[in-house]
């Protein structure tokens, strides 16, 4: 982790996150408009109810490739949004307002691409499934405390689980 950034918390759910993604969803449509190949999603555990989460929304906007919405960088950055090369073969992510406090992540994936049907998958697989969402709550409390310096650390620790449950899923559509 570099100094300036925020350490990993996760805070019990908060009922105005889907109003927070729906008033940052109609800010973005209208600047994102050239690029945008479908509807805005909001996917990460601020997307499903009752949800311990890091308090961000995360926000996954459809593109149809990233060379063609590269432009779409300096669009997002009139509203506050920061680039950062993470992931970069597979998406553009932005943060919101800074790496130190962090309210929002933006990721503008390609339409139907492994990421884009593995995010929703996920997502949907939570929301349809209190159990699986209270065990997914659980390794983020414990992980956020075996990685509260270490983002990349806490994001890779969660790997094996979602890889489980999005095996046990039948193939999402597109």
């Amino acid at each position: 982790m570099t100094p300036i950034e925020a350490p990993v918390v996760t805070e019990a759910y908060l009922p105005d996150w889907p109003d927070k993604f729906e008033a940052e969803r109609r800010l973005l449509e209208p600047a994102l408009a050239p690029w945008l190949t479908g509807r805005i999603e909001h996917i990460g555990s601020t997307s499903v109810p009752g949800l311990a989460a890091k308090p961000v929304i995360d926000i996954m906007a459809p593109v149809r490739s990233l060379s063609e919405s590269s432009h779409a960088m300096a669009a997002v950055g009139t509203l506050g949004y920061l680039h950062a090369p993470y992931k970069a073969e597979v998406m553009h992510w932005f943060c919101k307002p800074s790496p130190k406090h962090r309210t929002h992540h933006l990721h503008l994936v390609p339409f139907g691409s492994a990421l884009w049907v593995a995010n929703l998958a996920f997502r949907d697989a939570l929301r349809s499934s209190q159990a699986l969402a209270d065990e997914y709550a659980l390794l983020k409390r414990q992980l956020a405390l075996a990685y509260a310096h270490d983002r990349d650390g806490y994001t890779e620790a969660k790997t094996g689980f979602i890889e489980r449950v999005l095996s046990a899923r039948p193939a999402a559509r597109r």
